[in-house]
């Protein structure tokens, strides 16, 4: 008993040395870097998302907010293309989809911020009442306009300009933004075809050729989808947006008010920057003060577009314009 004793007892001389845990080090998110484009080599195919992205946006296929993410948006642009380009629809970025997907410019280019730019900025109402006595409905911060401008989330643009003060930002700073314009069209669309499962919006020329692809907002309520054909009855840029409490039940601010209340133009009015309305009473494309929400959350019934999405339609659109809604 007492060798065991001696055994288990703790000797100072004996002490084991605990070796000192490792250090775990977190992976760090990887920047978004701009590929560098050798001198004299144009066109080049896409190199990775972002670049086709842009690529695709080029062509007016419309990944969604570009955020150099392979997500369900750019997947379904990318297959779209494909389909163009006679490739297996697979919605991969594979060897042969970037080999057609080419840029013929640089990804990125510099936006400079003007005093015009600045002093359009101002705080939007919270409430419908607040809003309505506003001169506009304009961006709220020059990353809000950035982003729109680029057809960017504005995630991105901060990623693209860490060292930029969003907070503090003055004229003639110089933002680094994706180069995303749509081609100018040529001719009007012959119609426009949506897919209330897809959710996406597509404009055909008269050889039935695809002008235009853009993911679309539907509406939440199953009755409030129409399907069939519908017809353009009017188009507007930049429309002032009528509430009506009778529209919104919901809403206990709208019915205390009472009355229908007239809310200014802008990017973040209600309908966004353009309205395109259908035969069907109530209904129209238009588009949104939330572009990134575009095809991942529901409209009360309109169908809903980001906002540049919506003016380049507003350029193809015209009254009597066929829009079948089909499933």
């Amino acid at each position: 008993m007492a060798g065991a004793a001696w055994f288990w007892w703790p000797r100072g001389q004996q002490k084991k040395s605990v070796p000192p845990k490792p250090e775990i080090v977190q992976p760090q998110p990887k920047p978004v870097v701009e590929p560098q484009q050798p001198p004299g080599e144009s066109p080049r195919p896409a190199q990775d998302v972002i670049g086709a992205q842009v690529a695709l946006a080029r062509r007016a296929i419309s990944p969604g907010s570009i955020d150099a993410a392979l997500g369900p948006q750019t997947r379904e642009a990318i297959s779209v293309f494909q389909k163009i380009e006679n490739l297996p629809q697979t919605g991969k970025l594979d060897a042969d989809t970037r080999a057609k997907l080419v840029l013929d410019s640089p990804l990125l280019t510099d936006y400079v911020v003007t005093t015009n730019d600045l002093v359009q900025l101002q705080p939007l109402g919270k409430t419908w009442l607040e809003k309505s006595r506003q001169s506009s409905l304009d961006y709220e911060t020059a990353l809000e306009l950035a982003a729109e401008k680029s057809h960017s989330h504005p995630l991105l643009i901060q990623k693209l300009n860490p060292d930029v003060n969003w907070t503090n930002i003055t004229a003639g700073t110089v933002l680094r933004v994706p180069d995303a314009d749509y081609p100018e069209p040529t001719n009007k669309a012959a119609f426009v075809v949506i897919h209330l499962t897809g959710k996406y919006l597509e404009a055909f020329g008269g050889s039935t050729n695809l002008l235009a692809h853009f993911p679309c907002s539907i509406a939440a309520k199953v009755e409030k989808r129409p399907e069939g054909e519908l017809h353009v009855v009017a188009v507007s840029s930049r429309p002032n947006y009528t509430v009506d409490p009778e529209l919104f039940p919901e809403s206990s601010e709208l019915q205390a008010i009472g009355h229908k209340l007239i809310l200014p133009s802008g990017p973040n009015n209600p309908v966004g920057v353009a309205w395109i309305g259908l035969d069907k009473p109530g209904y129209g494309i238009h588009g949104t003060p939330g572009p990134e929400q575009v095809g991942r959350t529901e409209s009360h019934g309109c169908f809903r577009l980001a906002n540049w999405d919506a003016e380049y339609l507003l350029k193809l659109a015209w009254v009597g314009m066929p829009v079948i809604v089909e499933q």
